[in-house]
């Protein structure tokens, strides 16, 4: 026989914890975005976020991480380093994809590739504005069992801003803080119209 990892009670314990806060964040992120843009909330579109989260996107992170320490162990630079250059030429384009597609499918588009097509690129380049700082400080000082959490914890940010690119955006950063933009000019003209 080969050499089998059995994981320990504890562990198996651990993957549906992880695997629900990684999915209520991104829930979460999904309202925030939405409270953010003074719209009222969309709980069926959550339900369909946190569905998709606790199906795919915490269970990948869960393996993905455990896989890149097993491949790549240590704190070391040069095994940080291939971490996250692992973590964003494989597993990011598919959780972007997954994402764009996976929420197609949730909501019933005719055509469940046609947002995957036009945003993956735009999204996929802003998310390596984020995901390497992220995953390089989640290599060098989270420990291993705590790093889906971290990921969950910093995916709220990243999933207030998928969200609103799945629904309203392009995918790009400029997209996304356009509310931030039009919110400042409404609080300015306020003032002036008193």
């Amino acid at each position: 026989g080969g050499r089998g990892r059995q994981r320990s009670p504890r562990a198996r314990r651990r993957l549906p914890a992880l695997v629900l806060l990684y999915a209520g964040l991104t829930a979460a992120g999904d309202a925030a975005q939405r409270r953010g843009r003074g719209q009222p909330p969309d709980w069926a579109q959550t339900r369909r976020v946190a569905l998709l989260a606790l199906t795919f996107h915490g269970n990948l992170n869960y393996v993905w991480l455990r896989a890149l320490e097993r491949a790549l162990p240590g704190r070391r630079p040069a095994a940080v380093l291939g971490k996250v250059l692992c973590d964003q030429l494989l597993a990011a384009p598919v959780a972007v994809g997954a994402f764009y597609t996976g929420m197609s499918i949730l909501q019933r588009k005719e055509d469940i590739f046609s947002d995957c097509k036009k945003k993956f690129w735009n999204t996929y380049k802003t998310g390596l504005m984020y995901w390497p700082f992220v995953q390089l400080s989640n290599f060098v000082f989270v420990p291993v069992y705590l790093r889906t959490a971290y990921t969950g914890l910093c995916g709220f940010v990243w999933a207030a801003f998928i969200c609103f690119s799945q629904e309203s955006g392009d995918g790009t950063v400029k997209s996304a803080f356009m509310w931030l933009q039009r919110e400042k000019v409404n609080a300015d003209e306020e003032p002036s119209q008193k």
